[in-house]
């Protein structure tokens, strides 16, 4: 057959037959592999045929994945791999794992192969005076042909890990000395080589480690997102884990103790605590505490030394006003039990906040928004379109002359808050034509009358701003409600995505064995602006094109394997606002004319093209003397842009709201925070030439 068979229509066999047989992993993956590809060929915006062209695509993509920087496989394991490159389809229709177990079979052979050259080569000394490199572009780099080769391959590199480590020891040994310090003792070369082969030793026992603790679900998921990303990058299979991670970061909120834990030597340790949250209140956790067990509330506690990082924030994690019992080894090697009650833990850097820029008489307002956040959890749950609406709100009440939206390294989140965000700028009408697979494109308008802000409106932009942002931008432009000014494009990312539980295939019956499946991340629709064009892959274009650090390097949407084309439809009918083509032309003019004339935009431009010339020069020496001596000139070159910019800094005078000053002060913390985000607006030299164009617009 060459439709896949529904799983739902396999559910309404057995439920007929009026028995369910008992699930096994093997039956699990079929059920996923076939909900998936269910949802794919029913939801996604693209209709694709499953054919050889489709597996070939497939194959490709995941055998890059499995062994990325080409460290584990040897040629003739791809060659064996080569036999299935037009057969996933087959595989895929009849829910057939056989190329994938092969692959876990052959890749799990290869680490554990792997694993016996590291403490061999690491066993002695490296001669650092032979003229040899490596290359890290893993695209000129070819799978080797045996095991000798590979295990040269791994020598270079991890020769490269210890030099550059022993050149950091080296620099400091040479610091020290100069500068006198008391504790310094002088260590000979080699017992400073030797430090450095102990790192890496070290470093290496983590890495393996870490791979021994990938579980066949964790291959399993590289495995069907390379089938799905064949549809485009943004389609995707989310385990239960990775979809509570996703809705973490889209509301700015979870649940849980407040505190950023990484994994150290098979312990888990404290990096951050969140001011505010829980363990912030609690008192007791501190950073540097190595978490050795976790009980919930008077349940025994259960052991994460050696755990997997995501397995142990799983315990960690919880519902606000339950208690989590946390065994915690302090620094001084004191072991003490500590309890927290959990709460809601806000992370505050993902909101809207403004600041006030003072110009001779006039006040700018200026709004950062990192993300187009929405709490979809809960009804009433915090969202950007309404903070930014307050933050407004509270620059009008400061008499604004004119306002900045800052949407720099945004890369999106909620449609309907981009819809809202512009709908405060514009009476009504149109803010962007969304296409599905089928039909007519839907328009989202703005059909409140109310304008929350009527004055001259810039928004900044750069590579990195994406999706939402894209489309308030464009719609701004299109409506010439605003100057957007920025990179040469923006990332071109045009789509929309939504998440399906795929759960909801196996309602109606009792299967809590094969539950949760997790979701699928489909790309079910194309945004196009209101002039008609898409903005996947072109991105909006600013009125106003600044120089910056990316502008010879590709970044983007087009850098992603299978990307959506770009196409147009029929345009809308809208009513223009009143920034005019002639005075659109002319600041774009007086803007060209000052960075051409600008030393600070001149010595942008020089760096942008270092980075590009840095970027394609892919291999390093293993000479220790020739490295010592690039590294040098490499970082003399970086501190002196560094200083140059430094000294070109622009002097912008900012001041923080008279309504914001309260908490501001109430939190030491976050008194810190805003003041070191103070400080780097006073010299952003963007910001400054924005501030410039606010000063010829009409």
């Amino acid at each position: 057959m060459n439709k896949l068979l529904s799983y739902t229509s396999v559910l309404l066999v057995f439920f007929l037959l009026g028995s369910y047989p008992p699930p096994s992993d093997a039956d699990k993956d079929k059920v996923l592999m076939g909900v998936i590809m269910e949802s794919l060929n029913s939801g996604h915006y693209t209709a694709l045929e499953i054919d050889d062209d489709f597996s070939a695509k497939a194959y490709e993509l995941y055998v890059k994945r499995l062994d990325y920087n080409k460290r584990f496989l040897l040629d003739e394991d791809v060659k064996r791999f080569d036999n299935y490159r037009t057969a996933l389809d087959e595989q895929i229709q009849a829910q057939n794992y056989e190329f994938f177990d092969l692959s876990l079979e052959i890749i799990e052979k290869r680490v554990k192969e792997v694993e016996g050259f590291y403490e061999d080569i690491l066993s002695k000394p490296f001669d650092f005076t032979k003229e040899e490199n490596v290359e890290f572009d893993t695209d000129k780099l070819s799978y080797v042909k045996s095991k000798d080769a590979l295990k040269e391959r791994w020598r270079k590199l991890l020769k490269y890990n210890t030099m550059t480590r022993l050149a950091d020891l080296m620099d400091d040994q040479e610091k020290a000395k100069e500068n006198e310090e008391e504790d310094y003792e002088e260590k000979s070369f080699e017992e400073l080589e030797k430090e450095a082969r102990e790192k890496v030793m070290k470093s290496q026992k983590n890495y393996f480690r870490r791979l021994s603790q990938l579980e066949r679900s964790d291959r399993l998921t590289t495995y069907i997102n390379a089938i799905t990303n064949t549809y485009d990058p943004h389609t995707g299979y989310f385990p239960p884990k990775d979809k509570e991670d996703f809705d973490i970061q889209m509301s700015g909120r979870l649940e849980g103790i407040g505190a950023t834990l990484s994994e150290k030597d098979g312990y888990i340790e404290v990096q951050r605590i969140v001011p505010g949250s829980a363990c912030w209140k609690q008192g007791e956790l501190e950073v540097g505490d190595l978490i050795v067990a976790v009980g919930q509330g008077e349940e025994d506690p259960v052991d994460v030394v050696e755990m997997r990082l995501d397995n142990a924030v799983k315990l960690i994690r919880g519902k606000k006003g339950t208690e989590v019992r946390l065994t915690v080894k302090k620094v001084d090697g004191a072991k003490t039990i500590i309890p927290i009650i959990r709460d809601v833990v806000i992370l505050e850097e993902t909101y809207a906040k403004s600041v006030l820029i003072k110009d001779k008489k006039k006040s700018i307002g200026y709004i950062k928004l990192p993300k187009f956040y929405a709490d979809f959890s809960k009804k009433g749950g915090r969202n950007c379109a309404e903070d930014v609406r307050l933050e407004i709100e509270k620059l009008q009440k400061e008499n604004v002359k004119g306002l900045i939206l800052d949407l720099r390294n945004n890369g999106g989140g909620s449609l309907k808050d981009a819809v809202d965000m512009a709908g405060l700028f514009i009476e009504r009408g149109p803010i962007v034509q969304v296409k599905s697979r089928y039909g007519a494109p839907y328009v989202f308008s703005d059909k409140d009358p109310k304008v929350q802000y009527r004055g001259p409106l810039i928004i900044m932009v750069n590579s990195f701003s994406a999706s939402a942002s894209e489309i308030l931008a464009a719609a701004m432009q299109d409506y010439n409600r605003a100057i957007i000014i920025g990179s040469e494009t923006t990332y071109g990312k045009g789509t929309v995505q939504r998440f399906y539980d795929l759960d909801r295939f196996l309602k109606g019956r009792d299967y809590d064995h094969i539950k949760p499946l997790g979701s699928i991340k489909l790309t079910t629709q194309k945004f196009y602006r209101i002039d008609g064009g898409a903005t996947q892959l072109r991105g909006v274009i600013p009125d106003i094109v600044l120089p910056d650090n990316y502008r010879y390097i590709d970044v983007g949407e087009k850098e992603h394997d299978h990307p959506m084309q770009w196409d147009e439809i029929k345009p809308l009918e809208f009513d223009s606002w009143n920034i005019s083509e002639g005075q659109r032309a002319r600041l774009k003019k007086e803007v060209e004319t000052r960075v051409s004339a600008s030393s600070t935009f001149d010595l942008i431009n020089e760096y942008a093209g270092k980075l590009k010339t840095d970027r394609d020069d892919t291999k390093s020496t293993l000479n220790l003397e020739t490295y010592r001596t690039e590294a040098k000139e490499r970082k003399d070159e970086s501190d002196e842009y560094t200083d140059k910019l430094e000294g070109a800094a622009p002097d912008i005078s900012v001041e923080f709201l008279k309504s914001d000053l309260p908490s501001i002060k109430a939190d030491s913390s976050k008194q810190v925070r805003m003041d070191d985000w103070k400080e780097d607006l006073e010299k952003d030299v963007y910001l400054y030439e924005a501030i410039n164009v606010f000063k010829t617009m009409k």
